[in-house]
């Protein structure tokens, strides 16, 4: 079988996957990685899809290049490398060595160059060669043993493709350029001259020379005197486009043949940059690669307590410790619905104790009152400290049995979250292979992994495979709390943990059990009157677009956008033209349709995500609908709610809002109570700023959106308008991450000069916040970390030493992280004090849930006054901050409908 060789243009892929992915991806560091995950998912399909033989990929020169020296202005107009895409080389070539595969470069020459040499050198050796690039000027190399390989496309570009696309032959690609230029690289070629004709030229005439010697023979005039005039500029670019294939490149054949990959350094890599699912995938291929590497199942040091005699003998030793963990099997994995199926429970480094209370019939199990009465006072004394993985949903499935959890030692899934709050997964079975390198028994090996096959219910597994399966789980529980517990004291986390974190998992368990109503009538009502409007909105796109289409179509919603109705396509993905919201808003000024398209999308997520969804979540035993509270997924430190996503809720606009009218008291004579930090994230600022004027603005208790507005139109605070208003909160959001005069004057429609005199305005008034964004990323950049105020930290790298106004998204992330972070610290301290306070006086309020900088909760209506003081004094008073801390509160029948409430 034929050897191939695989030749990559590296920068060529680097900027194709960059500017495909578009979302700001970011490692555990906070450093960008879009281009570096893109750049390894083309690797591995290299590796893994295609299989040469042999692979390399080609870099350009660091040192000046040649071509530079033939004609100054080569190049001359290419953009700067965009400030997010600059870290991510360095990431890339170390994942390039990770996966050994060669980089070879030449001192002054590109890596097109290099490809011409290695091409050369490859087919004379009687090797298949294929060019993974983009790049045009590699056409001149195609050949009977070449081909160009489109990555994005999956196909190849060979000679037939050439003659049939440029209507050339691969001799002739050269000269073929040379007449064309290329403006991407500044090559000037010869004016007049596109594609088609000089093909048509090259046709008659063959070659470049033969091209220039007969001028005369050219079709029309001024076509004729270009080819005189510039004659020696085509010369010029055809020695620019010239591929050398005789650098001096030394090739070990073998060092360049495909090996395996150095895994545990991928394996480094992947957790660094954050790629979860590849990071899981090379940890499967080390551990299923060496029998010593990981332990592949469970101890087989536990027991089984299916007697009331071992329970007995089980109770006694249970009741000695002090220290404990403690992991559930349920009947699912909704916490507010599941029943227990056995205790599994460790206090030592191997092994444990499994008590069943349900399994298959005839198999030995005991009787769950009995279980739940007996460890009842071990598991409500403070006394005791019980630890687990995500020991929430244990607590929620406790309460629902009407068991109150009390002594919370430490949640490792929590606990790595502290001291890796960028990483993708704190689960059990990451952090066993992190932290222990142990391999866990998949749960698929117990109940099947589902798809068409149906998975079975955990009461329906044999006991004793449930029993291995669950004593392993708190017994790896158990040996992380040593481990990471160690590590945060080691990294003065711990505090953060005992007396942040900790307790509030108590407070999340709380309101998770409590649920929220929602009124299912209200929610028919509302999706009944969206589906109207929908089926208007779907009528007026057709009138508009002048025909029936399908709206949920990207490809023929863009042959209606681009095709018929000739709007500019503004921007391009893999599969075509883009139709995203941000290319929708600009293309609404140019033509009504896109604007209905927007509406369209806006109601049909409105009535699918909320109106419709919602009724299907409630709890039938409730009534209510039971969110979970995340604590380890915003790397800042926020809380983030899923199934559903209660904290999404639309407010933006007026059909978004009403959705808030469903969410009402779960009892009759009950009110709604919501109270909001006011504009925290800029009190925060003003905190760790010491800006004096920022400061005295909140200490005057006026609206700081209106009195940055005031001074940056040099107006009286009572004659701001609500544009100019809606100007300087734009302002005072967009200069703390280092916005843009041009994304400024993008995001409110103003000139981009304008937006220019509005942050340079900003930054002379409150000038203390200016040096104080400087400190901050000097010593982000000196530390490596970014830190809020309670101390929690988040690795970044990729802040420049010296930086003007304008960041990255390093800078963005570190300044994001310190006062977005200190803001959550901020609040998940209230809701301690507050849930604490609430039980310590016996209110009958009920904590409902936390969006961000709001919480809400019911009670009766003669209990709201002493609610809404309460929520007050601990809100104001749970840190102390150099500015005051306001809090706006509401009340009403309903979430939308709650008014303010003085005092």
């Amino acid at each position: 079988m034929t050897d191939t060789l695989y030749l990559v243009d590296t920068f060529s892929l680097v900027f194709q996957v960059y500017h495909a992915i578009r979302q700001p991806l970011s490692g555990r560091r906070g450093q960008p990685t879009n281009a570096a995950f893109g750049f390894t998912r083309d690797l591995k399909h290299l590796l893994e899809d295609i299989k040469p033989t042999h692979l390399v990929c080609a870099l350009e020169s660091p040192e000046p290049g040649i071509r530079g020296e033939w004609y100054p202005e080569y190049k001359a107009h290419r953009a700067e490398m965009p400030d997010d895409l600059r870290p991510q080389i360095p990431m890339i070539c170390d994942l390039i060595e990770a996966y050994r595969i060669p980089i070879v470069q030449c001192p002054g020459w590109e890596a097109d160059d290099v490809i011409a040499t290695l091409t050369r050198q490859a087919v004379e050796r009687g090797m298949e060669v294929r060019i993974v690039t983009n790049d045009k000027d590699a056409r001149q190399l195609l050949g009977p043993h070449v081909k160009l390989y489109n990555i994005r496309r999956k196909d190849y570009l060979d000679e037939a493709f050439l003659l049939a696309d440029w209507g050339v032959r691969p001799e002739q690609v050269i000269d073929f350029q040379a007449l064309v230029g290329d403006s991407v690289d500044n090559v000037p070629g010869v004016p007049l001259v596109g594609p088609k004709k000089a093909g048509a030229l090259l046709s008659e005439f063959g070659t470049l020379e033969n091209v220039l010697a007969n001028a005369d023979r050219a079709k029309g005039a001024k076509l004729q005197e270009n080819l005189k005039k510039f004659g020696e500029q085509a010369r010029l670019s055809r020695r620019l486009v010239t591929l050398n294939d005789r650098l001096p490149l030394e090739v070990d054949w073998e060092a360049i043949r495909v090996h395996e990959p150095d895994r545990p350094k991928l394996l480094e890599l992947f957790e660094d940059y954050a790629f979860g699912r590849l990071s899981d995938e090379v940890r499967e291929q080390i551990q299923g690669g060496s029998s010593a590497s990981a332990a592949t199942t469970a101890t087989q040091d536990y027991e089984i307590v299916d007697t009331p005699e071992k329970f007995a003998s089980f109770l006694e030793r249970l009741r000695t410790q002090r220290r404990f963990s403690l992991d559930l099997e349920t009947t699912g994995l909704d916490a507010a619905r599941a029943d227990i199926v056995g205790w599994a429970f460790s206090w030592k480094a191997h092994g444990g104790s499994y008590v069943p209370v349900q399994g298959p019939p005839g198999q030995p199990t005991l009787d769950p009152a009995t279980v739940l009465e007996a460890l009842r006072p071990i598991l409500e004394d403070p006394s005791v400290e019980i630890i687990n993985q995500n020991i929430k949903y244990d607590m929620v499935v406790l309460r629902r049995c009407g068991v109150r959890l009390a002594g919370i030692g430490l949640d490792p899934m929590v606990g790595d979250y502290l001291l890796d709050a960028g990483a993708r997964s704190h689960g059990l079975d990451n952090l066993a292979a992190r932290y222990l390198n142990h391999r866990m028994i998949p749960i698929s090996d117990l109940i099947g992994a589902g798809g068409r096959a149906v998975q079975k219910k955990m009461f329906e597994v044999d006991v004793p495979r449930v029993a291995e399966y669950a004593v392993e789980d708190a017994e790896v529980a158990w040996r992380l709390a040593e481990v990471i517990g160690e590590r945060l004291r080691r990294e003065n986390l711990w505090d953060l943990y005992w007396n942040l974190e900790r307790p509030l998992i108590p407070v999340l368990a709380e309101m998770e059990f409590n649920g929220v109503r929602v009124d299912c009538d209200e929610l028919k009502r509302q999706s009944a009157e969206l589906t109207l409007r929908l089926d208007h909105t779907i009528r007026g796109i057709h009138e508009l677009a002048g025909h029936e289409f399908n709206i949920g179509s990207p490809r023929q919603l863009a042959e209606v956008l681009f095709g018929e109705l000739n709007l500019p396509a503004l921007k391009r993905t893999q599969t075509g033209p883009s139709t995203s919201h941000e290319v929708l808003e600009q293309l609404a000024a140019l033509h009504p349709l896109p604007a209905k398209i927007i509406e369209h999308r806006h109601l049909a997520k409105l009535k699918g995500t909320y109106l419709d969804a919602l009724p299907q979540l409630i709890n039938p035993q409730t009534g209510n609908v039971h969110t979970c509270f995340n604590q380890v997924v915003a790397a800042t430190g926020r809380l983030s709610s899923n199934e559903p996503n209660l904290q999404n809720i639309p407010i933006r606009t007026e059909e978004g809002r009403q959705v808030r009218r469903a969410f009402v008291p779960s009892r009759p004579g009950w009110k709604l109570v919501c109270a909001d930090y006011s504009q925290i994230e800029l009190r925060m600022l003003a905190h760790f700023s010491g800006d004096a004027e920022l400061q005295q603005a909140f200490r005057e208790g006026g609206d700081i959106h209106t009195a940055v507005a005031a001074e940056t139109f040099g107006v009286d605070p009572a004659a701001v308008s609500s544009d100019q208003r809606r100007v300087a909160k734009a302002v005072n959001f967009g200069v703390i991450y280092g916005q843009s005069p041009f994304g400024l004057a993008q995001a409110l429609g103003i000139p981009k000069e304008q937006a220019a005199r509005f942050i340079d305005s900003y930054f002379e008034r409150y000038a203390g916040v200016d040096r104080y964004i400087q400190r901050l990323l000097t010593e982000v950049l000196r530390s490596g970390y970014a830190t809020t105020i309670l101390g929690r930290r988040r690795a970044i790298t990729g802040i420049r030493s010296t930086t003007g106004r304008q960041r990255n998204l390093a800078e963005r992330t570190a300044i994001n992280t310190v006062i977005q972070g200190s803001a959550a610290d901020l609040i998940k301290r209230a809701m301690v004090n507050l849930h604490a306070r609430l039980e310590h006086e016996k209110h009958p309020a009920r904590m409902l849930l936390q969006i961000h900088d709001e919480l809400v909760f019911e009670c009766p209506v003669g209990a709201v006054p002493s609610l809404v003081q309460c929520a007050r004094r601990e809100m104001t008073s749970a840190l102390p901050l150099d500015v005051p801390l306001v809090v706006d509160v509401k009340a009403g029948e309903n979430w939308l409908d709650a008014a303010a409430v003085e005092g």
